[in-house]
């Protein structure tokens, strides 16, 4: 699969974008309370995480890549950004709904990306035997609000202080989506 639109280019992630997918997650680890996470990771350690998600079923994860200045250019541009569908909860009877997430590298926010991603996500998961789509969305953060409901993700409930970061307690909306 691959998709150009916008001046960026949506492929699966590989091995290779390790150092990258790091670097952009520990942007917010650091940054932002968007992840609760609160110390940043090395590659070895996001690993795991990255095996986790084959270039094909219901679990993926997608790169976005500026497209290179020269068309013969072969090089892959800076990333952008990814998008990924996770195991929502480990026991069997959820194995028909997916936990989606979308990540912009610093200063790609508001080109398109997060929407780019998320098109080829959804389009890489048709087919799949899936029946719905979540999303956690630490609030306030009216842009990803504007991304998830241009999906068709509807606030479904919020958990009222759910975690603390930066001396402070965050909620937590939680959206879903049909998928069949």
């Amino acid at each position: 699969m691959l998709r150009e639109r916008r001046g960026a280019q949506v492929s699966p992630g590989t091995a290779d974008d390790l150092q990258a997918l790091t670097e952009i997650y520990n942007h917010y680890v650091r940054e932002t309370a968007i992840t609760f996470d609160t110390e940043p990771f090395t590659p070895e350690q996001r690993r795991p995480w990255l095996l986790s998600h084959p270039q094909d079923g219901p679990h993926r994860l997608l790169v976005a890549r500026d497209l290179p200045d020269d068309p013969g250019d072969r090089l892959p541009g800076r990333l952008l950004g990814y998008a990924t569908s996770s195991t929502f909860r480990p026991k069997p009877a959820y194995d028909t709904s997916v936990e989606v997430s979308v990540y912009c590298a610093p200063g790609a926010g508001g080109r398109g990306v997060g929407t780019l991603l998320y098109e080829a996500l959804f389009e890489a998961l048709r087919g799949e035997d899936l029946h719905r789509a979540y999303a956690g969305l630490t609030v306030p953060n009216e842009a990803s609000v504007r991304l998830h409901t241009r999906f068709g993700f509807e606030c479904v409930g919020t958990y009222r202080e759910a975690g603390r970061k930066f001396g402070r307690y965050w909620d937590v909306a939680r959206y879903e989506k049909a998928l069949s």
